[in-house]
């Protein structure tokens, strides 16, 4: 388990790391106002993002791994021989997805979920950053979730390392500012999701953000109905409608803040 998850996190890493340059050599959209250097290639809502991140990583020995490693060990014991190997491993990752699709739009129609959520939606700008910008409360929730997901559906670790593994280089990858080819992003897209498809979930118009709920395959949005019309543009207004970014301390208390609305 541990070789794995050390594999887990140099391929992530890697991944993240090399996205992150390559959205600043050859950037989607830019911001032409921005003209010094550390604004320019590490703004302040990068470096925000950042602390967010942090944040959750001092919870995953601590809370996500425990959880995850208590759930395969208590799962329910259903699972037959056919779902054993490789075979067991794709049925997984399909089926983990189908449920992460649910999750993250359960995550949009009820209010008190929507409240944690709502901090990595509420980011103005687009980049591999943003796939980590998530409040230390939807990430607990989450773990709790998965915890419930592992037991009914009887995942083994290793299905759900390797989903895992690849749920985040494909967070990291449709977030990304990276500029790609026209036809190559057009043929990406029909198999999963691009940043095309998920900048339009960051619109900050609620009917675009209240859509495209995909995470590694782009057709669950077009079997249940959930795929915006509106094609990206590239300086289409990103973040939550009718509101605005926040400090660090402030997007950290906000979900437990009580709302005038």
């Amino acid at each position: 388990m541990e070789v794995l998850l050390a594999y887990k996190g140099v391929i992530v890493f890697a991944w993240l790391l090399s996205l992150f340059v390559l959205e600043r050599i050859f950037p989607a959209s830019t911001l032409k106002d921005k003209r010094e250097w550390l604004e320019k290639y590490v703004p302040v809502r990068v470096r925000r993002n950042i602390c967010l991140w942090c944040c959750n990583l001092l919870l995953s020995p601590f809370v996500v791994i425990p959880l995850t490693i208590w759930a395969t060990i208590h799962v329910i014991g259903w699972r037959p021989d056919v779902l054993s190997g490789g075979v067991g491993i794709i049925v997984d990752i399909i089926l983990l997805d189908c449920l992460i699709y649910w999750w993250h739009r359960i995550n949009h129609e009820i209010p008190f979920l929507w409240r944690f959520h709502e901090i990595h939606h509420l980011d103005m700008n687009l980049d591999t950053t943003s796939a980590l910008r998530f409040h230390f409360g939807e990430v607990i929730i989450s773990a709790l979730m998965r915890v419930l997901v592992i037991v009914l559906f009887d995942i083994p670790l290793v299905s759900v390392i390797i989903f895992e593994t690849i749920l985040l280089i494909a967070t990291i990858f449709h977030h990304s500012n990276l500029r790609l080819a026209h036809g190559v992003e057009k043929v990406l897209s029909m198999f999963i999701v691009t940043p095309e498809i998920h900048w339009v979930h960051h619109h900050a118009l609620r009917r675009d953000t209240d859509s495209n709920y995909g995470t590694v395959f782009s057709f669950w949005d077009k079997i249940f109905r959930s795929r915006s019309d509106t094609k990206r543009t590239l300086n289409m207004k990103i973040g939550v409608e009718g509101a605005r970014d926040k400090s660090l301390l402030q997007l950290f208390l906000k979900p437990f803040m009580m709302r005038k609305d």
